[in-house]
């Protein structure tokens, strides 16, 4: 497996003094761009701020108040959201094309020796109005961006859930052949 994969981590301590570049935000980008989607209708846009930017503010007031605790620090946050029609008409499939592109972002942030971490944990309606998006455009993630931080600079129970062990269920739980829960791997 391409350790790429295997370091790919979703921490939260972020260093609020460190900046990610022009040039390491387009390489980002560039990755989601790139990714596969249904039919190649690309259906992946994104809403991008760099801390100290109103459009950061703009997404960072959209968190819960659990991803506000310690996404303030991230250098740059960014909104996933999908386009769900093109000329052709309803684009199928629409959250595999902004998973896909998210991955890309993340395991490309791992490259360049940043972290990111994936947030579900956001108002989707308030974005999609302080984003004045268009009908046909969901938001359906957002993402923090930026480089690892000290532990100490976050709260006590998420400094423990940082400090946990990495578990994956076993291929047996997730891989079946034949019928549903039948598995011949180990």
């Amino acid at each position: 497996m391409n350790e790429l994969i295997s370091q790919r981590r979703s921490p939260r301590a972020f260093d609020a003094d460190a900046t990610i570049s022009a040039d390491d935000l387009r390489t980002l980008l560039e990755a989601a761009r790139w990714a596969p989607s249904h039919g190649n209708t690309q259906p992946a846009r994104f809403v991008v701020g760099h801390r100290g930017t109103p459009t950061f503010d703009a997404i960072f007031e959209t968190l819960t108040r659990g991803n506000k605790t310690w996404a303030f620090r991230a250098s740059v946050l960014l909104i996933g959201c999908v386009v769900t029609t093109d000329d052709r008409g309803p684009i199928p499939n629409v959250e595999f094309g902004l998973g896909l592109a998210m991955e890309n972002i993340a395991l490309q942030a791992v490259d360049l020796g940043l972290i990111a971490h994936m947030m579900g944990g956001f108002d989707k309606e308030a974005a999609h109005r302080a984003f004045a998006m268009p009908p046909d455009a969901r938001p359906l993630v957002a993402m923090a961006l930026g480089r690892q931080g000290s532990l100490s600079d976050l709260p006590e129970d998420l400094q423990a859930r940082e400090q946990r062990e990495r578990q994956r269920l076993p291929l047996s739980e997730t891989v079946f052949t034949g019928s549903w829960g039948v598995s011949e791997l180990g």
